[in-house]
């Protein structure tokens, strides 16, 4: 397996990038919106909240179509951090593609207020007044 990376740099991303396509290309097709496809939220269907994952695989279906304004409605967290993960992906195409070594580690400091905005988001979905974070 080490001997396979070594010869092909590109082969991690390439099939993060296959999966990714795949899942979108699925859900795409098979809209979460109709009952039966998918499985319900288990957190929501023990307590009746919303988790900061609740309403992804309906944003995913928006994306998919094109309906922005509705994928941000789906789930506004997810939808603001995609730009993110497109960078953090980029990044690490052109680190194996250099032959740099991964970088392992994050600053604390960031994985502490990534935790903070989740839990923050998570928790401001399910008050009332702020109806607009919750699912559409």
């Amino acid at each position: 397996m080490y001997a396979l990376r070594r010869r092909h740099p590109l082969l991690a991303p390439a099939a993060t990038a296959a999966a990714v396509t795949a899942l979108v290309a699925y859900v795409g097709a098979v809209d979460p919106n109709q009952h039966g496809h998918y499985p319900t939220c288990p957190f929501f269907y023990l307590t009746g909240l919303y988790c900061p994952g609740c309403g992804a695989l309906r944003m995913i279906h928006a994306l998919a179509h094109g309906h922005f304004a509705e994928a941000f409605g789906r789930n506004a967290l997810l939808f603001c951090a995609l730009p993110f993960l497109a960078v953090i992906f980029v990044r690490w195409t052109l680190r194996q593609a250099r032959g740099r070594p991964r970088i392992i580690t994050a600053d604390p400091r960031l994985l502490w207020a990534l935790f903070a905005v989740i839990i923050t988001f998570w928790v401001l979905r399910n008050i009332p007044y702020f109806h607009v974070l919750a699912p559409t």
